[in-house]
């Protein structure tokens, strides 16, 4: 998985995940979820991430006493696939919220504090 060497996080061995990802990054729906889930669970796996749009067709075609054995995850973009399949990193770096707009970002180093203030 590219996502893998990109961010230095390991891919999960016990993860399965079916689905399609549009260049967007959306998660698709797709068909043969019960035969999907069937060989994971054949293979040793226990948690499967599937599309949210999915969910019901999971319900209804798998029997009650396999989906209580299992995990699923159910998803509809791909950072949330991203959080399930891929190890958490080791010393994660440090973050924080900006002041503008709210949203997480990772902390400044010195250098980099310089370099957005002369922006």
């Amino acid at each position: 998985m590219l996502a893998s060497l990109a961010s230095g996080r390991k891919v999960r061995s016990d993860v399965a995940m079916t689905g399609e990802i549009t260049l967007r990054g959306k998660v698709m729906p797709i068909g043969g979820i019960k035969e999907k889930v069937l060989a994971a669970y054949r293979s040793g796996i226990r948690t499967v991430i599937l599309p949210k749009k999915n969910e019901l067709d999971l319900m209804e075609d798998l029997p009650k006493e396999l989906r209580d054995q299992m995990k699923f995850v159910y998803v509809t973009d791909i950072r949330q696939v991203l959080d399930e399949a891929l190890e958490p990193s080791e010393g994660k770096a440090a973050r924080v919220i900006d002041a503008e707009d709210g949203h997480e970002r990772p902390k400044r180093r010195r250098g980099e504090r310089a370099a957005a203030k002369a922006q």
